[in-house]
């Protein structure tokens, strides 16, 4: 009896020793395999660069790989045979300040002297001009409002200033060289002031730059709210967002341009919340973009999304591992394939043909993406995107149908490069006024570059009917 007991004990602690060590396996097995994930999304990480993601060049890390190089060229660097050169136009005489005449004194052969009375040309001269800057400074007119005596009554009567006298103490055409250097130059506040006294010979504070800043903000209202609406009626709009800082707090920049108008606007986020505020509650037109998230509500019948984009996020894939390598690279070849026709557009502008030769295209980015989208398939980083690519894939083709649409969201990037670059420099804002100021300095410079209008001529049209309570200029 104590030997069936002893054999009953140890088997029992047999079966428990075993779902012991069956569990602690299991257990062992999904913490490697949550580890085995966070592994790879680590490497996924690691290998992001300009180049196979949207961070910026200067994220990149000292080590990254530079970009495959072409062959070496067996040209010689700059002009090559046959290049047709380009010179300096003379500027024609009418237009002119100043001719000045040489005459030679004596022969350059037989050392005669040439006499003053004598003088006839025997070639058309040479002429040599000289593009100077006169001294800069600037003019201070004194304005006095002088007051009478009533001989009558005996009151004072104090003269009121015209109307095209400015209320500041500085005119329009300097308020707009500051806030052009201030954005446009993305120049600080206080060599703003600095660059007043050396290039204009006036003495301008830091905090005075600052007002004429808001200031022009202020002129600048009217033409930027002109912009905003502008752009909700354009029929193809290339939008983008970027970060932003007010006060050290994160903050958005999201942009809105056509080929002629471009609008920013701060907001609190990148949520899709704040895409109505933007573009519209009823936008009617065709949304460029990339494939973030907050452009989801967007119909993807009305959408073109970036293949720039996509063709980084397939070199990202290709630089994976065994399926997502081979996946990355036959996605690499689809998009090199579809620039090809869309080089080849530019020459011919025939959409319809366009279409026929993106067709193939098309086909195989199917063929590539159905395999990868099931659950069957073990690497989620490629499930999930040829699933996001496969739920806006009419967004993928829109330009191959309808005019003024393009393949990539280029127009936008190029846009938002100047407002990063200033952002990166000033810091972004320091308060809500700020921010007023940056969104309407950097949409009307935009705007006029997109224009090829003179900014400063605008600032100073904008001040000056600012300053006279008149209408303001548009860029629409």
């Amino acid at each position: 009896m104590e030997r069936a007991e002893a054999e009953a004990v140890y088997d029992a602690g047999r079966e428990a020793c075993v779902e012991f060590l069956v569990e602690l396996t299991a257990r062992y097995e999904r913490q490697v395999t949550r580890l085995e994930a966070r592994i790879e999304r680590l490497e996924e990480k690691l290998r992001e660069n300009s180049q196979n993601s949207s961070r910026p060049p200067s994220a990149d890390p000292p080590g990254k790989p530079s970009q495959p190089q072409r062959g070496a060229s067996t040209r010689k660097q700059g002009a090559q045979p046959g290049h047709k050169g380009t010179t300096r136009k003379l500027v024609a005489e009418s237009e002119l300040d100043e001719i000045v005449d040489y005459w030679p004194e004596r022969c350059s052969d037989c050392g005669g002297d040439f006499s003053a009375g004598g003088r006839e040309d025997t070639a058309s001269p040479h002429r040599h001009q000289v593009t100077e800057l006169p001294p800069i400074a600037v003019r201070v007119t004194e304005h006095r409002a002088h007051s009478l005596r009533c001989p009558g009554c005996g009151k004072s009567t104090r003269a009121s200033l015209p109307e095209e006298v400015p209320q500041s103490a500085f005119g329009p055409r300097l308020q707009a060289a500051i806030a052009l250097l201030s954005v446009r130059n993305r120049v600080s506040r206080r060599d703003a002031s600095e660059l007043c006294g050396e290039l204009f010979g006036c003495e301008v504070s830091a905090g005075s730059v600052d007002a004429i800043c808001q200031r022009t903000s202020g002129a600048l209202a009217e033409p930027y709210a002109g912009l905003r609406e502008a752009v909700k009626d354009a029929p193809v709009l290339c939008v983008d967002e970027t970060g932003w800082r007010c006060a050290g707090q994160k903050r958005t920049l999201w942009g809105a341009i056509t080929d002629s108008l471009a609008a920013f606007h701060i907001a609190a986020d990148r949520h899709e919340r704040e895409l109505p505020e933007l573009i519209g509650e009823s936008f009617a037109g065709i949304v460029s973009s990339d494939r973030w998230w907050a452009y989801d509500s967007l119909d993807p019948a009305r959408r073109q999304v970036c293949w720039a984009h996509l063709l980084r996020d397939f070199r990202r894939h290709s630089e994976g591992l065994a399926d997502q390598g081979r996946f990355g690279e036959a996605g690499l070849e689809i998009c090199r394939e579809l620039f090809r026709a869309w080089d080849s557009f530019a020459g011919h502008e025939d959409r319809d043909r366009l279409a026929r030769e993106v067709a193939p295209t098309k086909r195989r980015l199917r063929a590539l993406l159905e395999p990868h989208r099931k659950k069957s398939v073990p690497n989620r980083q490629f499930r999930t995107f040829a699933r996001n690519l496969l739920k806006v894939w009419p967004a993928l083709w829109t330009f191959t149908e309808i005019e003024g649409v393009e393949p990539t969201n280029n127009r936008a990037e190029r846009g938002l490069r100047g407002a990063v670059i200033y952002r990166k420099i000033s810091f972004g804002s320091q308060s809500e006024a700020g921010e007023r100021f940056a969104e309407r300095m950097l949409s009307v410079s935009q705007t006029c570059r997109l224009q090829g209008r003179s900014l400063f001529g605008f600032l100073v049209e904008a001040i000056t009917a600012s300053a006279r309570a008149s209408p303001a200029p548009s860029l629409v």
